[in-house]
């Protein structure tokens, strides 16, 4: 069973690895409980049954809109037969055109670099049903059953009304860094007396936000992150905070954190706690893009600890609470999600060998 606090749902998974939550059907339930609008921008769409779900929700009279990266529908170079129904990425050009047949509006992305985005804005306008669906999973059957990831779901109109600002200005074809971006300054409202902040990529740098937060820590960091490269910032926060006295602990996918670019050996050197997790029996690699500060303070979304993924990647992230919160009871629904993002950290299913070092 998710994380549920009020209006805020956090899911983990997969549980085909025997994780808590079904991803795949979590993301189905969301797209079948739209009744006027769905708006869907996401890296990749693989997954029959999501495809089924969103053909199924347009034949029911929902509008619908996809915007998807456009390698995923492509090939890199002409193919010998191009009638032939073969190759790479088939399944997602399969689906691509089930979509298209659906006379559902379907763009691929026109960011040089990655499309990264991975949410869904579902009746913005609906005060029943408006709510938003993100997080670090790929709409893919590697994602949503091989892969460690997770969900969150936001209800409300205000955090619709923030996605759909964004998926407004992607679907007239404003990607990555194009100069025609004047995006308002993000701002923290509540969502169930919960503080809540969203950011997107590469318009409000998020590095700089998660520097921010993680600054504000004053017990310990956790964090489970796909991919960590020497940034221009977040690996020497941490280091700084580490060798300030503050916690460090870190879960990173085995194959990315050994890479030369890695911020794997100065973060060691510097006394962070890292493991990595190790493929096989099912589990592919550990996917998740989470943060979490003083127990408190949740970062969960599609943005890797990159640079690219701040400066030239279509991204987003969610900042879910506030340290300096005083009422006792949102401080309390703030733990609870956070605790439940912990509790994925601290699971044998992630921590399966320290990194002592990682050649």
């Amino acid at each position: 069973m998710p994380a549920d606090v009020g209006s805020v749902e956090l899911y983990m998974g997969p549980h085909d690895l025997n994780n808590k939550d079904n991803l795949e059907q979590t993301i189905v339930d969301f797209i079948s409980e739209a009744k006027t609008s769905l708006d869907i921008a996401v890296q990749e769409l693989e997954s029959e049954e999501i495809a089924k779900a969103i053909l199924k929700a347009r034949a029911d009279g929902v509008r619908v809109r996809v915007v998807i990266e456009r390698k995923y529908v492509t090939v890199d170079t002409p193919v010998a037969d191009p009638w032939s129904s073969s190759g790479e990425n088939e399944d997602n050009r399969r689906i691509y055109n089930a979509l298209l047949r659906a006379k559902i509006d379907v763009y691929t992305d026109m960011n040089p670099e990655t499309f990264h985005q991975k949410f869904i804005v579902r009746d913005p306008e609906d005060s029943y049903r408006a709510a938003v669906l993100t997080g670090s999973t790929n709409f893919t059957p590697t994602g949503t059953h091989n892969n460690l990831n997770h969900l969150v779901i936001v209800k409300g109109k205000r955090t619709a009304g923030v996605y759909e600002d964004e998926f407004e200005e992607i679907f007239s074809g404003t990607f990555g860094r194009k100069a025609e971006r004047h995006d308002p300054k993000p701002k923290t409202y509540q969502v169930s007396g919960i503080p809540v902040k969203v950011l997107f990529a590469p318009d409000h740098a998020p590095e700089m936000e998660i520097m921010k937060q993680m600054l504000k820590g004053r017990e310990r960091i956790d964090f489970a992150m796909f991919t960590f490269a020497q940034s221009s910032g977040i690996d020497d926060t941490l280091i700084a905070l580490q060798k300030s006295g503050i916690a460090v602990r870190g879960v990173l996918d085995r194959r990315q954190a050994n890479q030369d670019w890695a911020a794997t050996r100065p973060l060691a050197s510097a006394g962070v706690e890292l493991h990595t997790i190790v493929p096989g029996g099912g589990l592919s690699k550990l996917h998740h893009k989470l943060a979490v500060i003083d127990g408190q303070v949740l970062i969960v979304g599609s943005f890797n600890f990159t640079n690219p993924a701040n400066a030239l990647n279509d991204e987003n992230i969610m900042v879910i609470g506030d340290l300096q919160e005083k009422d006792p009871e949102s401080i309390a629904r703030q733990k609870q999600l956070a605790q439940y993002a912990l509790d994925e950290i601290d699971g044998d299913e992630i921590i399966a060998e320290t990194s002592e070092p990682l050649q």
